[in-house]
C-alpha cells in the first residue's frame, strides 16, 4: 500500500500545483517530468508486482532450451547504458549452459541480479558475470565490487520490499521487489541460490540450476 501510494501521491501533488496555476512557467517541465518518472515507478512496480502474482499462483510459464550465456549477454546489453551512467564497468563471460526453462523468468533473474550490482556498486566499480555448466546443472555467477549487505540483511534481502539500506534505495530507485522475483523464479525451476557478501567489498550472488525437467 506505502509503495503505491508514494508515487500516486507525487502525482497528484504535482498535477494540483500546476493545475492551480502555482507553478513558474520555467518550473513546469521539472513538474511534469516528476509527474512522468513516478507514473513510470508505478508501471514498474504493477509489472513486478503481477510477475509475483503470477509465480504464487503457479501460473505455468512456457518452457523450452535457454542458452543462459545468451540470455546474460542480452541482460548486460539492456543493462548497459545504466552502467554507463554510474561508471561501472559490467562484463559477462563464461560458457554456453543450456537449460530447459522459462526465458522470460530466466530473463529476469539474470537482469535484477545485474541491475542490483549496477546500483549498489561505487563510481568506477565493475559487475562480473559468469555462467559455467556441469553435468547436471548451469550456474550464474554475479559479483559485484559494490557496499557489501549487512550480515544482519542476508537473509532478508529477498524478502519483498525488503531494503536493507534506505537511504541508498530511495537514491537509486527500484521497486523493492527485484530479488524477490529473482527467489521464486528459481525456485519456479527447482534451483538453489547463494549469497557471499562483505561491507565495502562487494557481493557475489551464485544461482544453481538442474538443467533438465
Amino acid at each position: 500500500s506505502h509503495e503505491l501510494k508514494t508515487p500516486l501521491q507525487g502525482i497528484i501533488g504535482s498535477a494540483e500545483l500546476l493545475e492551480s496555476g502555482m507553478v513558474k512557467e520555467e518550473d513546469v517541465p521539472r513538474f511534469v517530468g516528476h509527474i512522468r518518472d513516478e507514473a513510470q515507478r508505478l508501471v514498474t512496480l504493477i509489472g513486478d508486482i503481477i510477475r509475483l502474482s503470477q509465480l504464487d499462483e503457479g501460473v505455468d510459464v512456457p518452457r523450452e532450451p535457454v542458452d543462459l550465456l545468451a540470455v546474460a549477454n542480452e541482460a548486460a546489453h539492456d543493462l548497459q547504458g545504466a552502467a554507463e551512467a554510474r561508471k561501472v564497468t559490467l562484463t559477462v563471460d563464461g560458457e554456453c549452459a543450456q537449460i530447459v526453462g522459462a526465458r522470460r523468468l530466466l530473463y529476469e533473474v539474470i537482469y535484477n541480479l545485474c541491475e542490483n550490482a549496477v546500483k549498489y556498486n561505487r563510481e568506477g566499480g565493475s559487475v562480473s558475470v559468469h555462467v559455467a555448466q556441469s553435468d547436471s546443472s548451469v550456474s550464474v555467477c554475479v559479483a559485484d565490487t559494490g557496499i557489501g549487505i549487512a550480515p544482519e540483511n542476508r537473509e532478508r534481502v529477498f524478502e519483498r520490499f525488503y531494503r536493507g539500506d534506505k537511504s541508498h534505495s530511495r537514491a537509486t530507485g527500484g521497486t523493492g521487489l527485484g530479488l524477490s522475483i529473482v527467489k521464486h523464479a528459481v525456485q519456479y525451476h527447482h534451483g538453489a541460490i547463494t549469497l557471499d557478501s562483505a561491507i565495502g567489498k562487494g557481493t557475489t550472488i551464485m544461482v544453481t540450476l538442474p538443467q533438465g525437467e
